[in-house]
């Protein structure tokens, strides 16, 4: 029997008890985790330390390593996030409707676990926390694989919560780590029908695209991010300035942040020079347009690839439009329906700009870094869903469970 067959199994067998556990014990165990980590920081250090100088050796980009590399920030601000899930409401149990039908039957829609959820993510660590938490707090059991140039860290961190919840009273066999990183392996848990009752997958694009051709049991689709601001002509330009650089620059590594700058022509000739000037000195390499290259020639000439590209990096594509029915054609064609902001003093054109703009998460006047299940009030998310099917946007607890339908009678019999 592979890795992956029997840890899939010894999660489904978990799964059953763990659907059934209380909001006291779940709430205990995750008040474990959350102290186990603080209690362990040096030790995910020194493996996380491992992963990063190989990842350095081969050649890695920066982004890539930001990524993969854990501080005690990092760490404490994982564990803070466990103690978030601990404090907000179990959404396992809650009844969401109830109705009484002419024969006297009650109908009640309820609130239940999924069951095993499977992750297969790339060289973020702190996921591996995130999603631990989040699975345990909605009563699902959980197999995580995760890249290899994390493996050490992933591994750290999932034995030192997974003994923390087991003593808190977390069914054995409910956090699952895959140690195997093969293409193999993961196409296996991909396919495991009966076992895996959900996989998110949690990375690139070429990461997505397999999980979504290959798999076989349920896929929630997430995370790439082509998200973009659009600075409209009627727009407090400090502001949007303030706005483009936060979220280009604050975190280039991950999904919500900006990769395409939409500025409207009629204030182009004055913001570009500007807000590219700030990029520049963030070091952003800026490939522009047609247009934009007239207006500040030291920038790259940009390709048809680059209006598609999801960089995770300092590179930035900008293009002037017409207006906003320009700007929500260019999104609606390029973008990969994540994140997406207006910068506007006109209310209409924000209304707009929301309501035309196929997105998970639309912003007025605010940086796209916000879609974040922390930033959210989820205390974290297990991803950010780019479809519309069951989940969009940050998935949080709720987004982890499924209905129910609950049935009381009295004794009907249907003629």
């Amino acid at each position: 029997m592979s890795e992956v067959i029997r840890k899939a199994k010894e999660a489904k067998a978990a799964s059953f008890e763990l659907m059934t556990l209380s909001t006291v014990l779940k709430n205990q165990a995750l008040g474990c985790m959350a102290d186990a980590l603080q209690s362990n920081i040096e030790a995910i250090l020194s493996q996380n330390s491992i992963d990063v100088e190989s990842a350095v050796k081969s050649g890695k980009t920066g982004a890539f390593i930001d990524r993969l590399t854990l501080t005690e920030k990092r760490i404490k601000d994982m564990a803070d996030g466990i103690k978030t899930i601990e404090n907000l409401s179990d959404p396992v149990g809650e009844t969401i409707a109830m109705w009484r039908r002419p024969n006297g039957l009650e109908i009640g829609q309820r609130r239940v676990p999924i069951g095993v959820i499977g992750i297969i993510y790339e060289s973020r660590p702190n996921v591996t926390a995130d999603a631990i938490a989040l699975c345990i707090k909605s009563g699902n059991a959980v197999i995580l694989r995760g890249g290899s140039e994390a493996v050490r860290s992933n591994k750290v961190i999932t034995d030192i919560l997974a003994e923390a919840a087991y003593k808190g009273g977390i069914p054995q066999g409910s956090i699952q780590f895959m140690e195997d990183t093969s293409r193999e392996a993961a196409l296996e848990l991909m396919r495991l029908n009966g076992f895996v009752d959900l996989l998110i997958p949690r990375g690139g694009a070429g990461l997505i695209k397999t999980v979504m051709e290959q798999a076989s049991v349920p896929v929630i689709e997430t995370g790439v991010g082509n998200c973009h601001i659009y600075v409209d002509g009627e727009s407090d330009q400090a502001m949007a300035i303030n706005i483009v650089i936060n979220a280009k620059t604050q975190r280039p590594g991950v999904c919500n942040a900006a990769e395409t700058l939409l500025v409207e022509s009629v204030i182009s000739c004055d913001f570009l020079p500007l807000v590219i000037a700030e990029l520049k000195e963030k070091g952003v390499v800026v490939r522009g347009c047609p247009k934009t290259l007239t207006i500040v020639p030291d920038c790259m000439p940009a390709t048809e690839e680059d209006w598609y590209t999801e960089y995770l990096d300092l590179i930035i594509a900008v293009k002037v439009v017409d207006g906003i029915d320009h700007a929500i054609a260019h999104i609606n064609q390029y973008g990969t329906k994540h994140s997406e902001a207006i910068v506007t003093n006109n209310y209409f054109k924000a209304r707009s700009f929301q309501e035309k703009v196929d997105a998970a998460a639309v912003y007025v006047n605010a940086s796209t870094r916000f879609t974040d299940g922390f930033e959210f009030g989820f205390g974290a998310e297990i991803g950010i869903s780019t479809q519309k099917m069951h989940a969009r946007g940050p998935m949080g607890l709720k987004e982890l469970t499924t209905i129910k339908y609950v049935i009381f009678g009295d004794g009907q019999v249907r003629g």
